[in-house]
């Protein structure tokens, strides 16, 4: 991530993903359409090799990942879901607050670049409190698979604000794939309402938040940017919850957590943290054009994991509208390589 200074790229919109997942491609091998987690962070990554070792740690991640749903949406049955997210983000700074200052990440700190952070953190704190909440009413594996529209949700911001050249085909995926979300949505809109949509607001969120990511991830440190992720977005989450105080709302009225409403919000910081430590070095062992169709499988552990705790388990209806998010990103995925392949060929 260090090495790269240009800026986002035309035709290569998920290259994002690439840069926010801490990536370093070489200026001639342009970064394809990335599926992300809603888990997924900036990591940095090392030379290439072990690839095989970098699968195995990429497939652990999605198998630990939904863990953090799980807990997450064990918490909301005793703590509201802003709080929730200022916990993670809490737990997250505070971890990774001593690495930063030992590494010296602070270093030529600028006012611009900590604006950027606080809108980074703003962006990242708005994304969680929306999947949490989302998860505090949907099925885990709903809505992981109708966040799963993210890489198409950046395809069309790259294409539509930033001017990058998106091919008609990525353009028909994107649609497919938003097609294939609502046939997710729409059995939980019927019966939930709007809050069946906070998955999608949720993809639109982090997408412009791994836009800046992207922007910021030639100047500075993954640590550092995931640190003050963490501080600016338990600031940001602690203003809405001190705001929504008294409101008797059960997303931002906050309380004192029970006992088992403690354990569960610290579940969730030590499960992100733990995934996490195996996305990074996932990244280090494997290129991420290698890795990134594996974090699919995230679906397939969400739904395992929702089916033995919760006894969720998706219709037909909904198996059909994961499929079609997932071939639509599949597809994104492999028109962006055939893109690269094109520009290597000159």
């Amino acid at each position: 991530m260090n090495s790269r200074t240009t800026d986002i790229e035309h035709d290569q919109p998920a290259d994002v993903f690439a840069d926010a997942a801490g990536v370093d491609l070489p200026d001639d091998q342009p970064g394809a359409a990335q599926p992300i987690s809603p888990h997924a962070v900036a990591v940095p990554r090392g030379a290439t090799g072990e690839v095989t070792t970098g699968i195995a740690m990429m497939v652990i991640f999605t198998l630990i990942a939904p863990g953090i749903d799980i807990f997450a949406k064990l918490a909301t049955a005793h703590v509201p879901s802003a709080e929730v997210a200022a916990m993670r983000f809490a737990v997250q700074f505070i971890a990774l607050t001593p690495i930063v200052l030992w590494r010296g990440g602070l270093a030529g700190l600028t006012g611009g670049m900590l604006a950027i952070h606080a809108v980074r953190g703003a962006l990242i704190g708005a994304a969680t409190i929306f999947f949490i909440t989302a998860l505090s009413h949907m099925p885990v594996a709903d809505a992981i698979a109708i966040f799963f529209i993210e890489p198409m949700v950046l395809t069309l911001l790259g294409g539509v604000f930033l001017g990058e050249k998106v091919g008609w085909r990525r353009y028909l995926a994107s649609f497919v794939g938003f097609i294939g979300a609502m046939i997710v949505v729409r059995p939980s809109f019927q019966e939930l309402g709007p809050v069946a949509l906070l998955p999608i607001g949720t993809a639109f969120t982090f997408a412009i938040y791994l836009i800046l990511t992207r922007r910021m991830a030639a100047r500075e440190d993954p640590f550092t940017m995931q640190a003050f992720a963490g501080f600016f977005g338990t600031l940001f989450v602690g203003l809405i919850l001190w705001f929504g105080n008294g409101s008797g709302s059960a997303v931002l009225d906050p309380i004192w957590p029970d006992h088992r409403g403690w354990w569960l919000m610290l579940g969730v910081g030590v499960m992100a943290t733990i995934s996490h430590l195996f996305l990074v070095y996932a990244f280090r062992k494997a290129p991420a054009s290698v890795l990134a169709p594996l974090q699919y499988l995230e679906i397939v552990t969400a739904t395992i994991f929702g089916f033995l705790v919760f006894s969720d388990f998706p219709d037909a209806l909904k198996w059909l509208g994961i499929a079609i998010i997932v071939a639509s990103g599949l597809f994104i995925f492999w028109r962006e390589r055939l893109a690269a392949e094109r520009d290597r060929m000159g």
